[in-house]
């Protein structure tokens, strides 16, 4: 109920804005859908999305914010601003699969549209921009770590999923393709670029992405509720299998949600995976897991006993900023982008050797 009175009321705000906006003799306007601030990457990226649209209004260039916490409410502000008419661009950044139906109806009104973080596949080609972090790099990058932490075909491998859209989709892509030898990963802080030392078979491939895999809708939550009923399945594996265990968590917030089921497990459990060789991948850069990685959080001494080592590939909601600034760039003509092209932040490993050297965000 809450939520639904939340979107409520975020639309009765969005229109009263459009309302306002319909006054405004210049038909200029950028619009910004993305996440409501709530908590971890997708709250950091609507707040750096609000703020940033603040600074463009104030010094002069109309830009209009519009959260949202579902795909559906993407798509009744996407039939407000076609109905408007006042839109110049719109980012958005596709919630659910639901929200495809928003970025299809730009289309075909013929609103320039920049499809940001996720996207809806099948429009990639029609959309002015699709822009994201290199997702590819992020599963190569992971996939590159892991293995050189001893990580071969066969061992014991679990997989969170955040959800099944072109996030997830393009770093599985990336894992894969780094094992197989067709994608190298080349870190772009160092500038250093790595290949696979063994090349692993697609059968070998699909059993580590599947034989323990979940989605977990980039929730700890998610990935604890997982953790919790299959910890000891996974552990007794892994104990067969060599005494090793690797986790391709996708998301900051899934990597805790593991850390938060071994911090609580039976003594027999805690016992079994502190005898493991165990390491953990995350991607995003959220301040708290850096504490965790830098010895600076209550948590540390429980990564320390568990992990071997862990790492999180440098993801920022920041740029959603840069995706704004794309916008504002098409306005002002400094275009040179072709249709359904696709730009992509550069990313890069922080783990326990370089994690002093970042700063990340509150996820918190």
């Amino acid at each position: 109920m809450k939520k639904i009175l939340l979107s409520l009321l975020v639309l009765v705000v969005a229109f009263a804005a459009f309302a306002n906006g319909a006054k405004e003799s210049v038909a200029d306007k950028i619009y910004v859908l993305g996440p409501t601030p709530d908590h971890g990457w997708t709250a950091q990226a609507g707040a750096y999305a609000e703020e940033k649209c603040n600074e463009l209004t104030k010094a002069g260039t109309k830009a209009l914010f519009m959260p949202a916490s579902s795909g559906e409410t993407q798509v009744d502000y996407v039939n407000t601003i076609i109905a408007n008419g006042d839109a110049k661009i719109v980012v958005i950044q596709v919630l659910d699969d639901s929200a495809e139906a928003a970025v299809e109806a730009l289309v075909g009104a013929k609103i320039p549209v920049i499809q940001f973080d996720r996207f809806a596949i099948a429009l990639k080609p029609k959309a002015t921009l699709n822009f994201a972090g290199d997702n590819i790099q992020c599963g190569a990058g992971i996939a590159y770590w892991l293995q050189s932490k001893g990580m071969k075909a066969g061992d014991t491998i679990v997989t969170l999923y955040g959800d099944n859209g072109s996030v997830c989709i393009d770093r599985e892509s990336g894992f894969r393709g780094f094992l197989k030898g067709s994608v190298d990963y080349t870190d772009n802080a160092t500038g250093k670029t790595y290949h696979t030392t063994s090349v692993w078979s697609d059968a070998a491939i699909d059993k580590a992405l599947s034989e323990y895999s979940v989605v977990c809708n980039w929730s700890a939550d998610g990935a604890a509720n997982f953790m919790e009923q299959k910890l000891g399945d996974i552990l007794a594996a892994a104990k067969k299998n060599g005494g090793n265990l690797f986790i391709y968590s996708m998301d900051d917030e899934m990597t805790f949600g593991v850390l938060n089921v071994l911090e609580s497990a039976s003594a027999k459990d805690q016992a079994d995976a502190a005898g493991l060789n165990l390491y953990i991948s995350a991607i995003g850069g959220m301040q708290e897991l850096y504490d965790v990685m830098n010895g600076k959080s209550a948590q540390a001494a429980t990564a320390d006993k568990f992990f071997d080592d862990m790492m999180s590939v440098y993801f920022s909601p920041s740029m959603m900023k840069q995706a704004i600034d794309y916008a504002v760039d098409f306005v002002k003509g400094n275009w040179t982008f072709k249709l359904g092209d696709e730009a992509k932040q550069p990313v890069w490993i922080v783990d326990r050797k370089n994690v002093s050297q970042y700063q990340g965000f509150m996820g918190h």
